[in-house]
């Protein structure tokens, strides 16, 4: 018996060929001869992955990595070049702003347009046509050409016919970035209501908030290889980890004749080495190392933790009395700061930066390091105080039951 919106992929790859330009001899300038050298690019290879009905998964990964080269080939844009992909039921893809859009159509005659190419017909289109306009909220834009939208208004319109079809698989790359946080909201509370009518939804994103928010278990994707599937906070931690890179990718570019030079900026765990995963109430070390090419007096090393979604949880800096030092030029400095990791579930970034002053001129170098912190799924905010909770009264509730949905947050994507 079919099952519809399953989605599976076995050993799936995608190859293209890459055409590479070579210096022209006489021969090929006289047509003798192509002057292209053919290699071959694997997009992607050997993944393997089962969506059931009803599941939300996420795909994360570097860019480049081979998420939207998998997910087209779900789609049906593109064929696997080895393995099985196979998708049951109806599939609504939203895997580029505008695509299935004509420019020289109104907004009105594309969402008669899409819904047809997703296989709805025209008296169904009829009935929730209206529906579909409340959801996109652009009622005084529908009857403009979308060539005049910008892309929030082309995805606010595409995902309201996607959701409307009510698709069997719905897959999403990244387009909900661009719309604003209210409109994600409402993005996010649909798509956990078509999930529980069965649709299985595929979401790739950069916004590791908004896939632990969604996804239970969410698949890493690494130069085109499958590293992680699995629970979805383990997969955060090594995308982490996958981030990882060298410090010239990390830092702010640099200042010229900058008297100042880092070398090395990591967090350590509570054993000692580099780690980019860290539980809740654990201590870490933030430590960056520096070459003085010139002589500075009393450098100022600060740091700043801030959320993923960009609100500074924490700052400070050196320019205590006790940390005062001068360097002269070719010394060597250290620089460490410990905090215990009382913040929610979540990914973090810290910047790291040395601060200099000659004259009347300040200037600095900085460097970046970023991080998940596991073990308190269901704290919210910003920081995490640990309240000791007491209940008095009532009797216990059976293990199995389930709790109503935690309090959200004002400034919650959901």
């Amino acid at each position: 018996m079919t099952q519809l919106g399953r989605v599976r992929l076995d050993d799936a790859g995608k190859r293209y060929v890459k055409y590479d330009d070579v210096p022209l001899l006489l021969t090929r300038a006289l047509r003798f001869r192509a002057g292209h050298k053919k290699t071959h690019l694997w997009a992607v290879r050997h993944v393997n992955l089962t969506v059931e009905p009803g599941e939300t998964v996420g795909v994360i990964g570097r860019n480049g990595s081979g998420k939207s080269t998998m997910l087209r080939m779900l789609a049906g844009v593109t064929a696997p070049t080895e393995g099985v992909v196979s998708v049951q039921g109806r599939v609504a893809p939203l895997i580029s702003v505008g695509v299935g859009f004509h420019p020289e159509l109104t907004g009105r005659e594309n969402v008669y347009v899409n819904a047809t190419v997703l296989g709805m017909k025209r008296k169904e289109i009829d009935r929730r046509f209206d529906s579909i306009l409340a959801f996109s909220e652009i009622e005084n834009f529908i009857d403009t050409p979308v060539k005049f939208y910008s892309s929030g208004m082309f995805v606010r319109l595409g995902f309201a016919v996607a959701v409307a079809s009510r698709p069997d698989v719905l897959l999403i790359d990244e387009v909900l970035a661009v719309g604003d946080v209210a409109f994600q909201s409402k993005c996010f509370d649909r798509m956990e209501e078509i999930r529980s009518q069965g649709t299985s939804v595929l979401v790739v994103s950069h916004n590791l908030n908004a896939v632990r928010l969604l996804c239970r278990r969410t698949l890493v994707l690494h130069s085109g290889e499958m590293k992680f599937f699995g629970e979805t906070d383990q997969a955060i931690s090594m995308y982490h980890e996958l981030l990882a890179v060298p410090l010239a990718e990390r830092s702010e570019p640099g200042i010229s004749g900058a008297p100042v030079r880092i070398e090395s900026f990591v967090m350590l765990g509570e054993n000692g080495l580099p780690t980019n995963h860290v539980k809740f109430g654990e201590e870490v070390a933030f430590v960056l190392e520096a070459e003085f090419l010139d002589d500075v007096v009393r450098p100022a090393f600060s740091i700043v933790l801030a959320h993923e979604r960009g609100q500074i949880v924490y700052s400070d800096d050196t320019h205590q009395p006790e940390f005062q030092r001068s360097y002269a030029a070719g010394e060597r400095a250290r620089f460490e700061a410990k905090i215990r990791v009382t913040l929610p579930t979540g990914s973090y970034k810290v910047r790291s930066t040395v601060r200099w002053k000659v004259g009347d001129e300040a200037d600095r170098v900085a460097h970046y390091v970023s991080f998940f912190v596991s073990g308190r799924p269901l704290v919210k905010g910003l920081a995490d105080l640990d309240a000791g909770f007491k209940v008095e009264g009532g009797t216990a509730a059976p293990m199995d039951a389930d709790p109503p949905p935690s309090e959200p947050l004002e400034s919650d994507a959901r």
